[in-house]
């Protein structure tokens, strides 16, 4: 059966999606059901991510869901997912399991960011060897096929700035699922239409387990995803924008004018973000890595707004975004790269004076309403 969304123009064959979908409901279900014996158990065992300076939060809250976001997905892939040997494959679910430690053991025990870093590093030079690279930009600054070099460290670029550009945007309830869930639908889809459709599963998948999760973590949360999720959710984001990047060049009715910049419009509010805060650290004199509250998040929740409200509205322009950047496919790269940056620089400043723009408003309400 085939559908038209006028408002993307796609059109659309939904038997593409059947394992999709039961991968999704799959993940989804198991996930559902694992998160409360989860957190009675991390309750137990006083698990607790616990508040500090730098945290939103004021009291313990249970961590580590991510290890129920996983075992949804890694569950829904085995009943659904045609495994094979092939070495991207086997690298790819050997990454998971390693981040999954890392992030458990993180969560346990506050790892220093050196380690966490060299994990991911190896990980992403594994992942580069097993074939999953970015070998061209598509014309994107009039770069198209890139020397073994520099795929090798494009490829490593962006696996790890994506995987931490999640991690260090998991600050309020609901933002970095929710940004995550959107992105990993769009990639689903985009995979599907260029004919993967079995790496589109993985992204169901996720999907599926973090939707799942969002149920328990939308604030007021009673879990954090914490490193067990993030990490994960970052890497799986990472490597899927990468393979979408490759599959869109060779396909033979790519879904994708250019995928390069496309991809940016899917990670740009972490990537953004990282880039930003760590801008502002260095110009300030201060190590990039040392916790502080200056990302998007805080420049809602420093003026009193809500940890609801701040993730909702920070998923709405992420949704907007994501519309945003397929509306502009057909239009030069480097063109779009410029709107995509601008439109960020202008959503941070909105940001940063929504709490004066509402004052005002208020006091504006105020004076007709004593004037009548």
């Amino acid at each position: 059966m085939k559908n038209h969304i006028h408002l993307l123009q796609l059109n659309l064959n939904f038997s593409d999606f059947r394992f999709g979908l039961l991968c999704f409901v799959t993940a989804f279900v198991v996930t559902l059901i694992a998160i409360p014996p989860i957190i009675s158990l991390i309750k137990k065992y006083r698990f607790y991510d616990l508040p500090n300076a730098r945290k939103e939060h004021t009291n313990p809250i249970p961590t580590m869901g991510g290890v129920a976001i996983i075992a949804g997905m890694m569950i829904s892939l085995f009943m659904w997912f045609p495994f094979s040997t092939i070495p991207a494959q086997l690298c790819f679910f050997l990454s998971v399991l390693v981040l999954l430690a890392l992030g458990i053991m993180d969560d346990l025990k506050d790892l220093a960011a050196k380690y966490k870093f060299l994990v991911q590093l190896s990980l992403a030079v594994l992942i580069a060897l097993s074939g999953i690279r970015i070998t061209s930009l598509d014309g994107l600054f009039g770069i198209y096929d890139l020397s073994v070099s520099a795929q090798y460290t494009f490829t490593i670029l962006a696996i790890v700035g994506i995987t931490n550009a999640f991690n260090l945007i998991d600050g309020i309830d609901g933002l970095a699922g929710g940004l995550g869930f959107m992105s990993l639908i769009v990639l689903g889809l985009f995979l599907t239409l260029n004919g993967d459709a079995n790496t589109a599963l993985i992204s169901f998948a996720l999907g599926g387990g973090i939707l799942a999760f969002l149920y328990f973590n939308l604030n007021p949360a009673r879990i954090f995803m914490g490193d067990t999720g993030s990490l994960v959710l970052g890497f799986v984001i990472a490597i899927l924008c990468i393979r979408l990047m490759q599959v869109n060049l060779t396909s033979l009715n790519p879904a994708l004018p250019h995928a390069a910049s496309f991809i940016a419009g899917l990670v740009l509010i972490p990537v953004f973000d990282t880039i930003r805060v760590f801008g502002i650290r260095i110009w300030k004199g201060r190590s990039p890595f040392v916790a502080d509250k200056t990302h998007i998040h805080h420049l809602l929740t420093n003026q009193g707004f809500s940890h609801g409200f701040s993730a909702r509205f920070i998923c709405f322009i992420h949704g907007f975004i994501l519309m945003e950047v397929y509306w502009l496919r057909n239009i030069r790269q480097e063109l779009s790269i410029v709107v995509l940056l601008v439109l960020m620089l202008g959503i941070t400043w909105l940001l940063k004076n929504l709490g004066l723009f509402v004052k005002n408003q208020k006091t504006g309400a105020t004076a007709i309403i004593k004037a009548d």
